[in-house]
């Protein structure tokens, strides 16, 4: 099936090659030149050039070119690869942005003019979209301090939607699958100009990343049998994400290769994570996180995160490093390379249970000390509120009706939550338990969790004066906790029996430190 769109509102244009009009076909330099002259859409283009493609932004459309190339991961050698890849691409993408893709029309010669959508032969394809707001990247947003924690959580919300509707792809993936991924990036690594990359740092990666996934092989082949294979985004970092109408819309996936399409949806979620630590966004990182598994579940899967988080690193690096043609981009591909090295630092199991009343600022204090509990994205928070949504079929902030805290559902709520624990736990993960725990029996069972999985546990419970405690519950909005003020009084009066966690005053300001003192952690930043 032909996806040509109509001819663009922008105009479409012919313009000779040559004043001589030569007879021969042109190939994609000239192509690319007559895209890039101004005429070829009624307005100047702005030609933006990636590792495998051109770009040309237009009045209010962009047109992409498939790069006439082949590498080890791509073949876009014929007019023809190139125009069945483009089809695909508007297929894939309408799945997270059907507003943009709006179809493929030919490059076409007649013997003496270029032009597009034109009736002489197509010598070559461009995908027509919409143009949006570039301002609205989310590395734009990052890079301008604009990428706010509701837009991380409204992003994490679409990401699993869109998992949970791709489709499952056991053909594909496994360990064997992402190790040839990895030593094809190492490949194409070696192969980026001289002074760009360290050679050196380039081989200590790829014998680091090829051990990590080996360690994991059976992990990962039983997750490919499980159907944690999906086709997926496969290029889901920052760059490739924008808002629509004020929500995260994402576009731009791989669609010329399964092998890097049809994969674990971690390793597709590690993009995102990846690209928001590399934009100093380590809290919005934990968050997506969070979130995600707050939803899926999916905590056995983090014992590869590491290697997929540094894998999605090194990935950035050759894209960039491919295409850098400045000190900048090389410096940029640098970066990439040192955070892949970075992000194979597994993390220390651990327990950190978090306690105390409504509005003592347990959510907060988890999102401050997430960061320095563990590296790359954090400690994964298992909250009790967030688990109550979840079970009821809603988002984390829409609010419940009060049968929804009877007692046999909270009994669910906190049974799903030790689960959770001891899921994350067990695939070597630091973790913290975001609760009331108000009840005895609830802190006792945490620490046996914690000693089933020969974890270190840290019990903080967390105290204000009456009245801060008031303020905050009544000023709550937009939160995943339903207790109002008449909730915290009820929870006032309750006999908590014997606190033997560490008792920390949460209106000091210093909490978060005195919180990680407590656990023995140095406070950074």
């Amino acid at each position: 099936m032909c996806l040509s769109s109509a001819r663009s509102s922008a105009g479409i244009s012919s313009v000779t090659t040559d004043a001589r009009a030569p007879l021969a076909t042109p190939g994609q330099e000239e192509v690319v030149r007559f895209l890039a002259g101004g005429q070829a859409f009624g307005a100047p283009a702005e030609h933006i050039e990636t590792h495998i493609s051109h770009l040309f932004l237009a009045g209010d459309r962009a047109w992409k070119l498939k790069r006439a190339i082949t590498l080890n991961f791509l073949d876009f050698s014929t007019a023809e690869r190139r125009r069945a890849t483009c089809e695909r691409e508007v297929l894939l993408n309408r799945r997270t942005a059907p507003d943009f893709y709006l179809g493929i029309t030919p490059v076409t010669w007649d013997g003496t003019v270029l032009a597009v959508g034109g009736a002489g032969e197509p010598v070559d394809w461009l995908i027509e979209m919409r143009l949006f707001d570039q301002e609205t990247l989310f590395h734009r947003l990052a890079e301008r301090g604009a990428l706010t924690r509701p837009l991380a959580a409204a992003l994490a919300e679409q990401v699993i939607a869109f998992h949970g509707a791709a489709e499952h792809r056991p053909d594909k993936g496994g360990a064997a699958a992402i190790r040839g991924t990895a030593r094809d990036v190492a490949v194409n690594l070696r192969a980026i100009p001289a002074g760009i990359l360290s050679p050196a740092d380039v081989e200590a990666w790829a014998t680091r990343i090829d051990a990590a996934f080996a360690a994991n092989a059976r992990l990962l082949d039983g997750r490919r049998e499980t159907g944690f294979v999906r086709l997926c985004h496969g290029d889901m970092h920052l760059a490739n994400i924008c808002l629509v109408d004020g929500r995260p819309a994402l576009f731009d996936c791989i669609e010329f290769n399964d092998d890097i399409a049809c994969i674990d949806v971690l390793f597709d979620l590690a993009f995102v994570l990846m690209d928001l630590l590399f934009h100093g966004l380590a809290e919005a990182a934990n968050l997506v996180l969070s979130r995600y598994l707050s939803a899926t579940r999916d905590f056995a899967g983090l014992a590869a995160m590491p290697a997929f988080l540094s894998l999605r690193a090194a990935i950035r690096a050759m894209a960039v490093g491919m295409a850098a043609s400045s000190e900048a981009g090389a410096t940029i591909a640098r970066d990439y390379m040192t955070t892949a090295a970075t992000l194979l630092t597994r993390p220390e199991r651990r327990l950190v249970a978090l306690g105390g009343l409504s509005g003592t600022g347990k959510s907060t204090l988890a999102m401050g000390i997430a960061g320095q509990i563990a590296p790359g994205a954090g400690a994964v928070t298992v909250s009790s509120d967030v688990a109550r949504k979840r079970l009821m079929g809603v988002a984390p902030e829409q609010a419940l009706p009060l049968e929804a805290y009877r007692p046999e559902i909270s009994a669910q709520v906190y049974a799903r939550l030790f689960d959770d624990v001891a899921a994350a736990l067990g695939a070597g993960q630091a973790v913290i338990a975001d609760a009331t725990f108000v009840r005895p029996q609830g802190r006792q069972r945490l620490r046996e969790l914690a000693a089933a999985a020969g974890a270190p546990f840290h019990g903080l419970w967390l105290e204000a004066p009456a009245e801060v405690l008031r303020d905050r519950v009544a000023g709550r909005l937009g939160d995943p906790s339903d207790a109002d003020v008449g909730v915290l009084e009820r929870q006032m009066r309750e006999d908590v029996g014997t606190i033997d966690w560490t008792r920390l005053d949460s209106s000091h300001p210093d909490l978060r430190a005195h919180a990680l003192t407590a656990i023995a952690l140095p406070a950074v930043g």
